[in-house]
C-alpha cells in the first residue's frame, strides 16, 4: 500500500484510519479484518457520483468556453463587406 494515498469508502466518504490488505489484494478498513471492515477504494476507482461527493466540483468545466469564429460565407452569398462595396 502506498503511503500518502487517500482511501475512500464506496460512497465517496474519505477514510482516515487503519487499513489492511485482503488475500485478493483489495484494501479494507481496520488494522485487522472484522465485522465492521468495509472495502476501500482509491479516487480513480470511485463512481462519478462518489467522486463528486469526495471532491465537490469534480467534473465541472473550469475553462471558459471558446468564442466561435464567424462562419465563412458560401460562394456567392452576400456579406456585410461585399454589400457595402457593391455598386448601385
Amino acid at each position: 500500500m502506498a503511503k500518502g494515498v487517500k482511501h475512500y469508502k464506496r460512497d465517496g466518504t474519505e477514510y482516515s484510519g487503519g487499513t489492511h490488505k485482503m488475500p485478493d489484494g483489495s484494501v479494507h478498513s481496520g488494522k485487522t479484518h472484522g465485522k465492521t471492515s468495509v472495502p476501500l477504494f482509491h479516487f480513480d476507482d470511485l463512481s462519478k457520483t462518489a467522486k463528486e461527493k469526495a471532491m465537490p466540483g469534480y467534473g465541472m468545466k473550469t475553462t471558459k468556453p471558446k468564442k466561435k469564429k464567424p462562419a465563412m460565407p458560401m460562394r456567392g452569398q452576400r456579406t456585410m463587406t461585399n454589400k457595402k462595396n457593391k455598386k448601385k
